[in-house]
């Protein structure tokens, strides 16, 4: 059988890399997409010595053309395309005092459009090789419930939500589906860093800051990323082939639907 092919962008650390590891070790080829190129390539890396076929993309995921550039030569270089993993995103602290005209292009560019970018370049993959496809968007726990002082991250993810659900109902048709994951909070550089925003909005530390996030977390503890790599490997694999237009909180508890 030829070798399923994952895309995944911001995969060079954090969530983004537990994800291109855990679908490698699954048997998919998979691209790490990341403007880091150097910290991509390590990824890459990393898990072709381990055994497994990846190759590193530097990438942007606010440019358009950037995007369907990167995964056509994917689809190329690897043989075919089955999934994208649209993970890249910003995070800011933005207290609604703090938002600037310039603050909202970013962190809408990159969360917003770069997934949009993501999807029509991997649709079009899907079509020029005549079979369908998994679209898989990161959404978040702050995208399910406004969470204090995130008011732009939040919002983002809130859209990732529906234009999730709109592509699960436009794309049907052709095999392919649509679904998101929503992390809560993880162990990543970039909450670390949202945490630290929060404590100092507020004159805390660095640990009040994360314990706003934190507080009531069902499981007892924080997220690691391969929890939510985990969760990302089912929506990327053949047992969700009836699931579309979901979005699978992954969060411990903090919420329950």
């Amino acid at each position: 059988m030829q070798q399923e092919v994952a895309f995944v962008t911001g995969a060079a650390q954090g969530i983004g890399e537990a994800i291109a590891r855990r679908l490698a070790k699954d048997g998919f080829a998979v691209a790490v997409a990341d403007m880091n190129t150097d910290k991509a390539q390590a990824v890459a890396d990393s898990i072709n010595q381990s055994g497994g076929r990846a190759m590193a993309v530097t990438l942007d995921v606010t440019d358009r053309v950037q995007v369907r550039s990167a995964v056509e030569k994917t689809a190329t270089k690897l043989g075919d395309f089955n999934v994208i993993v649209n993970n890249a995103g910003l995070g800011p602290t933005t207290p609604i005092e703090s938002i600037t005209p310039e603050l909202f292009d970013k962190v809408y560019h990159v969360n917003v459009a770069g997934t949009i970018w993501g999807m029509q370049a991997a649709v079009q993959a899907f079509r020029d090789r005549g079979h369908g496809g998994k679209i898989i968007n990161a959404a978040s726990q702050a995208g399910v419930v406004g969470n204090p002082n995130l008011m732009l991250y939040s919002s983002t993810k809130f859209a990732i939500r529906g234009l999730t659900q709109v592509a699960a109902r436009d794309l049907a048709k052709e095999g392919i589906t649509a679904n998101a994951y929503a992390p809560g909070i993880v162990k990543t550089p970039m909450m670390m860093d949202i945490a630290h925003q929060v404590g100092v909005n507020a004159g805390k530390d660095d640990e009040w800051g994360m314990s706003t996030f934190s507080d009531g977390i069902a499981l007892g503890r924080l997220s690691e990323p391969e929890d939510v790599a985990n969760a990302v490997a089912f929506l990327a694999g053949h047992d969700s082939d009836y699931v579309t237009g979901q979005t699978l909180i992954v969060d411990g508890g903090m919420q329950f639907q």
